[in-house]
């Protein structure tokens, strides 16, 4: 270790393998080093099943399970928008060429105790059991608008500034009512609270835009999954750092950052110091620079059945918007299955999870998990979350948020994005990537 390194990067979790990956991409001579012997860190992916049941302090499985390799159990499941940020990622970083994606089979959101598939379009707000005739016309008229909107061309503004004109006063010029605002701005913009509502509309457009772009890629909804999990990914990212000189050391203890004046100078293991200009590093490595701002609660569900009243698709994401449970947050619900390669014959894995908000996280999830069916096992977990308590800037350690609740990685893919602005002074240019991942897969 005695080379210096432009960058040393400590954990594989998700976040930390895409930087690492975009890092060599640009250029940058990086070390990647985790404690632990696996990819993936606090998102990793848990194979064979008797290991996650071992995880959770829970007796060995029986044989009805089916065989316990055939089984990869994200620890933190989430979907990829198809036309989303980290499909750009990929896509631009050569990750596809490791990977095989299947689309999402359908979107559902949660109104008066019953879901109902999320509309996107014209014809699915008009076929829609979410709203009343008159409210699915107001609807339809809105869906147009924002497919219509282009963001240089001011004669698709309907005399509304999307700069200055806040959401909520585009909402009532639509005459949308409270339940419609409601699913659009938690299930198809995938906001996490209702604070959008008072900011500049352009926002909440791009992100409905994106969501309808996506649906368009591959139809039954807006989402991918990767075959055999989300384990798959950093370790996609892992090789593209390689390819781009990236060294990696797995099973390596981290004893302490090196800092002189104030700023990172080389990362201890032992007696070695390996020395750098930047650690990019998740909460885990650096306990005295990041605050606790709450928790989440994550609950896996083993099952023999479709979600029901999904038309027993195989895959699904379901949002439970707060307002509809009296909450400040939404619940999210995602399912894959054995189509997946992530389950045995026959079986699917929920994830139910929310930020916590009481002292009884486990009441809190109890909508989500009520709409799921009998559940074979449950696997509950509580985790802190956890923000940098600064930029990184002076001492050049930069660091990434814990993981939130959401089911999809937009918010994991600003976080990246954020870091890697910070640490290069660039912002990452989306505009090299010319094509998408059906072109990829062609």
């Amino acid at each position: 270790m005695d080379e210096e390194y432009d960058a040393i990067v400590l954990g594989t979790g998700l976040k930390e393998c895409i930087l690492s990956g975009m890092l060599s991409v640009s250029g940058k001579k990086v070390l990647h080093i985790d404690r632990n012997k696996y990819y993936g860190g606090e998102s990793a992916s848990i194979t064979p099943l008797e290991e996650l049941f071992t995880k959770y302090g829970l007796p060995v499985p029986s044989s009805d399970y089916g065989r316990g390799r055939d089984w990869n159990v994200d620890l933190i499941p989430k979907f990829l928008m198809a036309n989303g940020q980290l499909v750009k990622l990929l896509i631009h970083t050569g990750v596809t060429r490791y990977l095989e994606f299947k689309s999402v089979e359908g979107s559902y959101v949660y109104k008066g105790g019953k879901i109902a598939k999320v509309p996107v379009d014209e014809k699915e707000a008009l076929a829609s059991n979410l709203m009343g005739m008159f409210e699915k016309r107001r609807f339809k008229n809105f869906l147009v608008y924002v497919q219509d909107f282009r963001e240089d061309d001011p004669k698709t503004w309907k005399d509304m500034d999307p700069k200055t004109t806040h959401m909520e006063d585009v909402y009532n010029k639509f005459g949308l009512d409270k339940d419609t605002c409601d699913f659009t701005g938690h299930a198809l913009a995938l906001y996490r609270d209702d604070a959008y509502l008072q900011h500049p509309a352009m926002e909440t457009i791009r992100r409905i835009k994106l969501y309808s772009d996506s649906l368009a890629h591959y139809g039954k909804s807006p989402y991918l999954y990767p075959l055999y999990g989300l384990g798959e990914l950093p370790q996609g990212f892992a090789r593209l750092s390689a390819i781009y000189g990236g060294t990696y050391m797995l099973d390596k203890p981290i004893d302490e950052l090196v800092l002189e004046k104030g700023k990172i100078i080389g990362v201890r293991s032992g007696t070695e110091i390996a020395k750098c200009k930047q650690v990019y590093c998740d909460p885990s490595y650096v306990a005295e620079r990041v605050k606790k701002m709450g928790q989440v609660i994550r609950c896996i569900c083993l099952l023999d059945h479709p979600i029901p009243n999904t038309k027993d698709v195989l895959s699904c994401q379901i949002i439970i918007p707060q307002k509809q449970v009296a909450r400040n947050s939404d619940i999210y619900i995602s399912l894959v299955s054995y189509t997946h390669h992530v389950a045995a014959k026959d079986y699917f894995i929920a994830m139910v999870s929310t930020t916590v908000e009481t002292d009884n996280p486990e009441r809190e999830i109890k909508p989500g998990l009520d709409l799921l069916g009998p559940i074979k096992q449950k696997f509950v977990s509580v985790s802190d979350l956890f923000d940098p308590i600064d930029d990184g800037l002076e001492s050049q350690v930069f660091i990434s948020k814990s993981y939130d609740a959401t089911s999809h990685f937009e918010t994991t893919c600003l976080d990246v994005l954020d870091i890697f602005r910070r640490g290069t002074g660039e912002d990452f240019d989306f505009s090299k990537v010319k094509h998408d991942l059906r072109d990829e897969q062609e």
